[in-house]
């Protein structure tokens, strides 16, 4: 991420919007304090999801659905 002072980024646009269409990220400075991001909205996610990836990662205990026994009580 690079951070740029205002009266800078005025000079330099053109280029700062090139470097956001090439994946980084601009930060607008304005007495040292940030006041606008530049990102490439166009930005796809880095890989598309997968019905299933996650197969044998996630163990269920045989007791799920019963209640615990110190909530009988209120059953």
């Amino acid at each position: 991420m690079l951070n740029i002072d205002i009266k800078k980024a005025e000079t330099c646009f053109p280029s700062l919007l090139q470097q956001t269409i090439e994946g980084n990220e601009i930060v607008i400075t304005k007495n040292g304090q940030p006041i606008v991001k530049l990102v490439d909205v166009r930005k796809k996610p880095k890989r598309k999801r997968q019905f299933g990836s996650a197969k044998g990662l996630i163990k269920m205990a045989d007791d799920f659905d019963e209640t615990p026994e110190v909530f009988q009580d209120y059953m």
